[in-house]
């Protein structure tokens, strides 16, 4: 074993937690990628999937996948999860990445107030939000009413209960980046009176009927996972709690509802979430909580992810994610933008290869997926 392969073995070593087990430490990111014509992912679809499962990719979290609900999403080609096509189209890549020997979750995902009016596939749709605000804070609509409310809970139940009927290895519900569940989460985005309105753990409180009413749906041994973030594409540098004790308060309520594991969403991983402290946002959700987590953010690239379409980064050295690892501080790590230039990632890494990786750019990927 080179002296590369041994600093990079604990991206390899098995994890094992109550629900969820993989083989390796190594996660497929949640990437928006458009290719889903009328909402229905085809045979390539489920090839993509199943390249990065073959090439030793532990766990899979697909694409956002929308929910049931007219106002879930804002682009035509971005794949449903409900209706028999679009989950037979599902089922395909659940049987093509289990083949390949790897395991998969679907990401459940309602952009609320990130939908523009006008937006396909739905134009006489108007967006939605807990508050009508957009993420700016400026009023386009009218609030949820708690009678839709309650049907948008019961479309994420519906969800979870299908991605366990047609093989699925768990669900992550996208809580992060500004979308509907973190609008609820945000106080710029959430000014509501009643029950789901309040500080930030109260604010909390839509997140914690979808996960019971997931969880309800699923079983008690199915893996939930929550994807959340501090940071807004509108607002990089936006925090939902500013004090690792403001995190405690907002973690606890969605630990106690049921999830399993916590996916923290940044844009940099190195960078320490609060003064004092080398920990991340994945590694202070651990000492928290106490659950595994899941880190994120630019892993093996050379420079954080903006939102341009001329995104491009070099590759970069893992060997400080792979320590960190190692001493505990989160359980698992996301790779994204890395693992749409290269399918074989996890290979080239775990042999050795670093050298025949290929950078990120958006310009070329089309002919990479």
């Amino acid at each position: 074993m080179s002296e590369l392969q041994q600093a990079v073995s604990s991206l390899f070593q098995p994890f094992r937690s109550d629900r969820l087990n993989t083989d390796n430490r190594i996660v497929m990111a949640p990437m928006t990628r458009g290719y889903s014509p009328d909402g229905v992912p085809g045979d390539d679809v489920a090839a993509y999937y199943g390249r990065r499962a073959a090439h030793g990719v532990g766990l899979i979290i697909t694409e956002g996948t929308l929910i049931e609900h007219p106002a879930a999403g804002a682009n035509p080609n971005w794949p449903h999860f409900f209706g028999h096509a679009a989950l037979e189209g599902w089922s395909k890549a659940v049987k093509a990445v289990h083949a390949a020997g790897g395991k998969i979750v679907p990401q459940l995902w309602h952009v609320g107030m990130a939908r523009k009016i006008g937006d396909l596939p739905n134009p006489d749709t108007l967006p939605i939000g807990p508050s009508g605000l957009d993420l700016t804070g400026e009023k386009v609509t009218q609030p949820l009413s708690e009678n839709e409310i309650e049907a948008l809970i019961s479309s994420y139940a519906q969800a979870a209960e299908d991605a366990v009927r047609i093989g699925f290895d768990g669900i992550e519900l996208h809580g992060a980046h500004g979308y509907l569940i973190d609008q609820f989460f945000w106080g710029r985005t959430n000014r509501r009176e009643d029950k789901y309105g309040g500080d930030l753990a109260a604010r909390t409180r839509f997140a914690v009927e979808v996960i019971r009413a997931c969880r309800r749906s699923v079983g008690p041994d199915f893996p939930i996972i929550l994807r959340f973030s501090q940071w807004k594409p509108s607002d990089y540098d936006a925090k939902l709690a500013e004090t690792p004790a403001e995190l405690d308060r907002f973690l606890a309520p969605l630990a106690d509802a049921g999830v399993d594991v916590f996916h923290c969403s940044t844009r940099r991983y190195w960078e320490a979430e609060y003064e004092g402290s080398p920990l991340n946002l994945a590694g202070w959700t651990k000492k928290l909580t106490g659950k595994p987590t899941i880190t994120v953010g630019s892993v093996g690239l050379d420079n954080e992810f903006r939102s341009s379409r001329g995104d491009t980064a070099q590759t970069a050295e893992i060997d400080d994610i792979a320590e960190r690892l190692d001493r505990g501080e989160f359980d698992l790590v996301a790779v994204g933008r890395a693992l749409l230039a290269n399918p074989d990632w996890a290979e080239l890494i775990r042999s050795g290869r670093p050298g025949e990786l290929k950078a990120y750019d958006t310009q070329v990927l089309r002919s990479l997926y």
